[in-house]
């Protein structure tokens, strides 16, 4: 039995039926891909968030080719900006842009500062705040990090653990960026840089997980959608049942092994018995940040030609801005035209969240403007998704909260495995979401050990390979099983 039918949820499923095991996959929405859906509306095609296809992780890029042909995977270059008082910064850093944008004053200060923190590091580095200004110094933290950092999270960054920030820059700091961005790329065989390119679906990341669902069911497997669990039902430290509201009513589906999906703390919600109060608080003190796209229809001349655009500009309140069209020409049904997606990082039920989808596209427009972005006039029409639950949430207590659930889970309920990023309350992309369920099905079927938490641990910048792609087979990453 598996929860969800987003990438975690689909591998796994796959995984089995390449085993012989026919799976049945329960998701409570009526379409497949979780967050890495591809939305349609009126013949235009956005993406939650932006998904770019990359990995470090052989097994997982073999599994996308062998999904999807040659001629439906994209290779397409990365053009990427930070917006910071009226100016475009590259990102990721090049030297050049970055001296004259900031000027010869300000980027002595900055190197300063660095050269500072070098002397006297912050005293905590477990909080996002700490841990960026031990490794780019105060003055850049604040410019290019703490803006943007607290529009995604809406929490002061000194609250937020540095975990997230360890997940994506690992051991990168100024003096690396700055090395990268002064050596000539043709020298850089060592590391293989995948920020400049990247593969993506012909018509976005839910063109994989619909072909991966196609797949699973021509191979007995199900997949049911509009059946959100609503129990877990165990008894003697075995899974007896999972139960499901499905569109004829309630249904007890018959299991022994969960493969989970679904939002961690949900899973504990659902568990019939409850376990003890300890481990139901730890539940109720996992929270997530939630996130709407106001996509706009607008002329393609008139947009940038960036991929997106990180805002990090106080005075609005879009976090980042994906132009589609540069993603894929098939995300956009006229090539004269292009669709933009301004992303909002918000709480369910907050004043955006619960904004009429009208005075979202006036806001989004009017944000574009202040911008000096695009001209409001030009755009065409507007749509607006809602997705709950898109960032699990890095609180001063989530660690301890996810420590005790899954020891809780181990020694009790053997059965039920948490997989992927909501499953394991861990902000992993799809890859690494993918590859926690892969060695989740290896460990039920073939019996053998893996560490499935300590997937996305490895200390590399996350976005660096240590050989040129293609030149490995299908070879595991020493950080991501066990012995």
């Amino acid at each position: 039995m598996i929860i969800g039918a987003g990438p975690a949820g689909l591998t796994a499923a796959h995984e089995f039926c390449r085993r012989g095991v026919r799976p049945l996959v329960l998701e409570a929405d009526d379409i497949v891909g979780g967050i890495s859906r591809t939305v349609v509306r009126d013949g235009w095609r956005f993406d939650i968030g932006g998904h770019r296809f990359f990995t470090k992780v052989p097994p997982v890029r073999d599994l996308w080719h062998e999904w999807l042909d040659d001629d439906e995977m994209l290779t397409r270059p990365r053009m990427s900006r930070i917006h910071y008082r009226g100016r475009f910064y590259d990102y990721p850093l090049r030297a050049a842009n970055a001296l004259r944008n900031l000027g010869i004053l300000e980027a002595i200060r900055c190197v300063l500062s660095y050269l500072w923190v070098r002397i006297r590091p912050p005293a905590d580095q477990s909080t996002f705040e700490g841990f960026v200004a031990a490794r780019f110094g105060w003055r850049l933290y604040r410019i290019f990090f703490k803006t943007y950092t607290e529009k995604v999270w809406g929490v002061p960054a000194d609250t937020i653990q540095a975990d997230w920030a360890a997940q994506r820059i690992k051991n990168l700091d100024l003096a690396r960026a700055i090395v990268n961005a002064l050596t000539p790329r043709r020298g850089q065989t060592r590391i293989t840089s995948l920020i400049e390119r990247f593969e993506y679906p012909r018509r976005g990341p839910g063109m994989m997980w619909e072909r991966c669902a196609e797949l699973v069911t021509a191979q007995g497997g199900e997949v049911r959608l509009r059946h959100p669990v609503t129990r877990i039902l165990h008894a003697e430290g075995r899974v007896v049942a999972v139960r499901a509201d499905t569109p004829e009513g309630p249904v007890d589906f018959p299991t022994d092994v969960v493969i989970s999906s679904m939002p961690l703390a949900l899973l504990v919600e659902a568990l019939d018995p409850p376990p003890p109060a300890e481990v139901l608080a730890a539940a109720k003190g996992l929270t997530f940040r939630d996130f709407l796209t106001v996509a706009l229809v607008v002329p393609a001349d008139a947009a940038f030609p960036d991929n997106w655009i990180y805002i990090h500009e106080p005075g609005v309140k879009v976090g980042r801005i994906q132009n589609f069209g540069a993603w894929s020409p098939d995300m956009v049904p006229e090539p004269d035209r292009t669709c933009l997606g301004l992303e909002y990082f918000v709480d369910e039920g907050d004043e955006l969240w619960t904004a009429p989808d009208d005075e979202l596209i006036a806001l989004a427009r009017r944000e574009l403007a202040t911008l000096g972005l695009v001209d409001p006039e030009l755009v065409e029409g507007g749509h607006v998704v809602r997705m709950p639950r898109a960032y699990p949430m890095y609180d001063a207590h989530y660690r301890d909260n996810v420590e005790t659930i899954r020891h809780w889970l181990e020694r009790e309920l053997p059965g039920v495995h948490p997989v992927g990023r909501n499953g394991m309350h861990r902000y992993n992309n799809q890859d690494h979401s993918m590859y926690t369920a892969m060695l989740t099905v290896e460990n039920i079927v073939e019996g053998t050990a893996h560490d499935v938490w300590a997937v996305n641990v490895e200390a590399d910048y996350h976005e660096e390979l240590r050989h040129p792609p293609g030149e490995a087979g299908r070879t595991r990453p020493a950080a991501t099983s066990s012995p």
